[in-house]
């Protein structure tokens, strides 16, 4: 009796520690043009490293403390302001889907251009979103003129 429920147990234990497969781990199958592949496969890895601790690994955010990425109004409406925040951070008050959201995001400013152009072309590209690549020289355009300057 004792070994059956010590075997129950292990058996739990090993399929809920088991990665998990979602829709959201498959991002990368949603990208058919292989120039943004190569932009997007490291991308994703740098974006779980830097970025999905608060956006989250499915883009969606930590309620009403981090904002959302996926289905983002705020998101989608500048790739220039994405690429000034990633390097630049943010604080202030902003609204992303009728939702104020008021932390503070900090910079990253050890990440390179050609490592931000990885980061956005992997995000511009899954979600639905189909943007193409996003080159290092798009990225080190977008940082040399502050988004609100337009």
């Amino acid at each position: 009796m004792r070994s059956t429920f010590s075997f129950l147990v292990l058996f739990l234990l090993i399929i809920g520690c088991s990665p998990k497969s979602t829709n959201d781990e498959n991002t990368l199958a949603q990208i058919s043009d292989p120039e943004v592949m190569k932009f997007a496969v490291n991308g994703k890895r740098l974006y779980e490293n830097y970025c999905a601790n608060c956006h989250q690994s499915d883009g969606k955010g930590l309620g009403k403390l981090i904002p959302p990425l996926r289905d983002a109004d705020y998101f989608k409406a500048s790739i220039h302001r994405t690429v000034w925040i990633i390097r630049n951070g943010q604080k202030g008050q902003i609204t992303v889907n009728g939702q104020k959201y008021d932390q503070p995001m900090p910079t990253n400013a050890q990440l390179t251009p050609l490592e931000i152009a990885q980061i956005t072309t992997y995000l511009y590209n899954i979600w639905g979103m189909k943007e193409g690549v996003i080159s290092a020289s798009d990225v080190e355009k977008y940082l040399r003129e502050s988004p609100d300057a337009y």
